[in-house]
């Protein structure tokens, strides 16, 4: 065996199986890649993407609000960090409410784990944070294919500092082999009595006890002085945090086009984004090819806008304000169209573009 070889099992057997390249199952961990904003305001009152690709915002019943944004405050390595900034106090914290931020995994992506068999492998979590002042927070892994899950408290401060827990193995439930949603790792930064009236469970996984989720934290939405900063998140096998495993960006980019695409961006004028014709004389189809193989059965987001996009045949342009909605679809391409606005000649085909810089149109296939 080789020196590199043997350095190689040597790291593997100290870290439980972990080690290695592409051992970091967080896509978009040093919040890099934010193809749908760079900020969004009035966040609190319900669960989307909306900033940094690949991170959901979960909130419910509470009138705390807070804006978010890709900041470029960072600890020494990085450039980018995922900012909440409280905008809307809530005080009065009523048992169902929560806030916090998620991460998804395909459970096809965590069979390395060895989940629910007796070679069950540990869980290692990372990541840097910093805030305005001393504050207590929770980083729950919940497996949604068994409804198990384990939690542990972090200590924010005014520095960034880098959080490393671990979470043991679990010889019961194993992960779905497949591309569904399978494991959520939370980060609760508020939330009600429903989560924190019980005993924290820290020690090993069990069946969901809601009561026990999210015991010891503090609330994020208790001053609009109140900020909280997240970068260089990483999950691996193991029982020993490695250093964080960075990555080219559009490698990054091109594995969040699995879940998000857009295919006209705001803020570009005169954008080509397909190939269409006219079925009849009141509706276009338009031909859209992804850039990754989709998965599931995609949703449209586009934006409504008078006279944004068109379609130019044999020399003349019929303009239209927004899309239908999308049919015909395969793992690679799909088919939008409009009913509304048009008006030609049936047997009539040419490029679909805009000359708009409010016109947008993305592919959404997220968990």
């Amino acid at each position: 065996m080789s020196k590199a070889a043997e350095l190689a099992n040597l790291i593997g057997n100290i870290n439980a199986g972990g080690g290695g390249v592409n051992r970091n199952l967080v896509l978009n961990g040093a919040m890099n890649v934010a193809q749908r904003a760079t900020s969004a305001t009035g966040i609190g009152s319900a669960t989307g993407y909306n900033v940094c690709d690949r991170w959901v915002v979960g909130g419910s019943s509470t009138d705390g609000r807070l804006t978010l944004s890709q900041d470029s405050s960072a600890p020494s390595g990085f450039a980018n960090s995922l900012k909440f900034d409280c905008t809307t106090a809530d005080t009065s914290i009523a048992s169902g409410e929560g806030l916090n931020i998620q991460h998804r995994f395909e459970g096809q992506n965590l069979q390395a784990f060895a989940k629910g068999t007796s070679d069950a492998k540990p869980f290692a979590l990372s990541f840097y944070v910093k805030g305005n002042a001393s504050a207590t927070y929770v980083a729950e892994l919940y497996d949604n294919d068994n409804t198990r899950q384990i939690s542990k408290t972090f200590n924010v401060t005014t520095d960034w500092t880098r959080v490393e827990l671990t979470y043991p193995a679990d010889t019961t439930g194993a992960f779905d082999d497949d591309n569904a949603l399978s494991l959520y790792l939370l980060i609760w930064l508020h939330a009600g009595s429903n989560y924190t009236s019980g005993t924290l469970n820290s020690s090993s996984w069990a069946s969901v006890t809601t009561a026990n989720r999210a015991v010891g934290i503090s609330s994020f939405f208790d001053s609009t002085d109140r900020t909280f900063f997240i970068t260089g998140v990483q999950l691996e096998v193991g029982q020993n945090p490695t250093e964080f495993e960075h990555e080219p960006f559009d490698r990054t980019l091109e594995k969040c086009h699995r879940y998000y695409e857009v295919i006209k961006p705001l803020g570009v004028v005169n954008g080509v984004f397909g190939f269409g014709g006219y079925y009849n004389s009141t509706l276009v189809f338009l031909d859209v090819q992804y850039k990754h193989k989709r998965t599931a059965s995609p949703s449209l987001e586009h934006a409504t806008i008078s006279s944004g996009y068109l379609i130019e045949t044999n020399g003349s342009s019929d303009y239209f304000n927004s899309f239908t909605g999308m049919l015909r679809q395969t793992h690679t391409m799909a088919q939008l169209y409009t009913q509304s606005d048009v008006s030609g000649t049936a047997g009539m085909a040419g490029n679909c573009w805009t000359n708009s810089t409010n016109t947008f149109i993305a592919i959404e296939d997220e968990l």
